[in-house]
C-alpha cells in the first residue's frame, strides 16, 4: 500500500518529466544546472525524503522556492558588500566596450589615477544598487506557483535563471538605474568619465568621439553580475549538503 501511495504521488509528475530525463544526457551544463535533472532522479527513484515521507508536488514547489531564496540572500548580500563587485573578478566592471580604448589610450598618457578611480566609482554603483535587489526577487518567488516549479522542471538547463530574468529583470533595471546614476554622480564616476572621455576625444586626432551611456551600461552589468552570483549559489545548494541550511532544502535536495 505504501508503494501504491507514492506512485500516486510521484507519477504524474514522472511522466510529465520522463521526455526531459532521455535528453537529459545530451545536454550542456548551465550555470544554474538542470534543477530538473535533480529533482527527476528523486522522484524516478523511491519519491521518498531520508525519513521515508513521500515527496509531494507541493513539497517540491517549496523546495525550489527555498533553494532560490537561500541563493538569492546570498548572492545579493555578497553583491551589495563593500568590494562586492569591485575585488569579485568574475562581477567586476570595468570600461565600457565601447570606451576601452579610452582606458588604453590615457594610461599611456599617464592618468592611470584618474582611470583608477573611476572604475572603483563605477562598481561601488552597482554595490549600493545591489542592496535593492532582494525585495524584488521575493516577491517573485513568492509569486510562484506549482505550475511555476512543474514548468521550470521541464525546461532547459537555465530554466531557473530565464524565470527569475523574466519576473524580474525589468523591475531590477527600473530599480537600479536611479540608485546607479546617483552613486555614480556621488562617487564622481560621471564626472571622471566625462573628463576622460573629454581628454580622449581631445587627443584623439580625428577618431570618432566616444560616447557611451554609462548608467545603462552600469545598471546592465549590475544586474548581470548579480544573477550570476545567485546562479553560483544555487549550485552549491544542488551539490553540497552542507550548503541545504532549510529543513525543506534538505527533505528535497537530500530526498534519496
Amino acid at each position: 500500500m505504501k508503494t501504491i501511495h507514492v506512485w500516486a504521488v510521484a507519477l504524474p509528475l514522472f511522466l510529465a518529466l520522463s521526455t526531459q530525463a532521455q535528453d537529459s544526457t545530451v545536454r550542456r551544463q548551465s550555470p544554474l544546472g538542470t534543477l530538473g535533472g535533480v529533482l527527476g532522479k528523486v522522484l524516478q527513484s523511491t519519491s521518498t525524503t531520508a525519513t521515508g515521507a513521500a515527496l509531494t508536488p507541493t513539497d517540491i514547489a517549496t523546495g525550489l522556492k527555498e533553494a532560490l531564496r537561500v541563493g538569492i540572500d546570498k548572492g545579493a548580500t555578497q553583491a551589495s558588500a563593500l568590494d562586492g563587485y569591485y575585488k569579485n573578478d568574475l562581477i567586476k566592471i570595468l570600461f565600457p566596450p565601447e570606451a576601452q580604448r579610452i582606458e588604453s589610450r590615457l594610461r599611456q598618457l599617464g592618468f592611470g589615477k584618474q582611470v583608477d578611480q573611476f572604475v572603483v566609482a563605477l562598481n561601488r554603483s552597482a554595490e549600493d544598487a545591489a542592496k535593492k535587489a532582494k525585495p524584488v526577487f521575493f516577491k517573485a518567488i513568492t509569486s510562484m506557483t506549482i505550475q511555476d516549479a512543474v514548468s521550470i522542471l521541464r525546461g532547459g538547463d537555465d530554466a531557473a535563471t530565464q524565470y527569475l530574468r523574466r519576473t524580474t529583470g525589468q523591475q531590477l533595471v527600473a530599480e537600479f538605474a536611479p540608485i546607479i546614476d546617483s552613486t555614480l554622480q556621488k562617487n564622481n564616476a560621471t564626472r571622471y568619465y566625462n573628463t576622460l572621455a573629454t581628454t580622449y576625444n581631445r587627443l584623439a586626432f580625428g577618431q570618432k568621439p566616444v560616447n557611451a551611456n554609462l548608467t545603462e551600461y552600469a545598471t546592465g552589468k549590475a544586474v548581470d553580475g548579480l544573477f550570476l552570483l545567485v546562479a553560483q549559489e544555487e549550485k552549491r545548494i544542488r551539490e553540497n549538503p552542507v550548503a541545504r541550511v532549510t529543513d525543506i532544502l534538505k527533505r528535497v535536495f537530500g530526498a534519496r
